[in-house]
């Protein structure tokens, strides 16, 4: 499949980022690439903080990376079913980031659903860490663009499937609270909870714990 109703605009923002100073092509280049780092260290913020808070929170801090995990893999089944090429190869635009073969398809983007899947699953789990983690997914999107290795479309379709598929997900997550509460009574009690109060949880704190 070959779309290229954007293809204005994305030959607009490549030509863009080939008159940009080269540093500023790197940091976006080197954020684009391995930016999803920074999602992974706000999860682990996330659990580390949930750790003296109900099981709840804990559930749901622990499923992140499942939810994200579940995310790429309806993005990338989606990917393969589309079979769309990268922009840099249907339309042989320069680019700042080296194209990538041919059957590595571009839509939608695995980065920037991962990115979207991410922000929401943590928006839901510890609100003021998601108010940060959701710019960083749109930037993480455009700098997909940016680079070359994506059309604007592949973009916005990845963003909107994430966080679609990753909201019910996370919501979901917390049912998993009695997990929790008999984890704090096994030896792996130091993973799911602090030193201070890591024992049974009562019944109304399964389905609380706003971050």
């Amino acid at each position: 499949m070959t779309s290229q109703f954007d293809a204005g605009l994305y030959r607009w923002v490549t030509d863009l980022a080939q008159r940009t100073p080269h540093p500023l092509d790197d940091a976006v280049r080197l954020f684009s690439d391995y930016g999803l780092g920074v999602f992974a260290a706000l999860m682990v913020v996330v659990w580390w903080r949930a750790r003296p808070a109900d099981a709840a929170r804990m559930a749901a801090a622990l499923c992140l990376p499942l939810v994200v995990v579940a995310v790429f893999l309806v993005n990338d089944a989606v990917k393969s079913a589309f079979a769309e090429q990268r922009p840099c190869r249907t339309l042989h635009t320069v680019t700042v980031e080296t194209c990538p073969p041919l059957g590595d398809y571009a839509f939608p983007s695995n980065h920037s659903a991962i990115a979207a899947a991410a922000a929401v699953a943590l928006l839901l789990s510890a609100r003021r860490i998601g108010r940060y983690a959701l710019p960083l997914a749109l930037l993480m999107g455009l700098s997909r663009v940016w680079i070359g290795v994506h059309y604007p479309h592949d973009v916005l379709a990845a963003l909107v499937l994430g966080g679609l598929v990753a909201w019910p997900l996370a919501l979901a997550s917390r049912r998993a609270a009695p997990v929790v509460v008999r984890l704090r009574e096994t030896r792996w009690k130091a993973l799911v909870s602090s030193g201070a109060g890591g024992g049974p949880q009562p019944a109304q704190d399964l389905s609380s714990g706003r971050g």
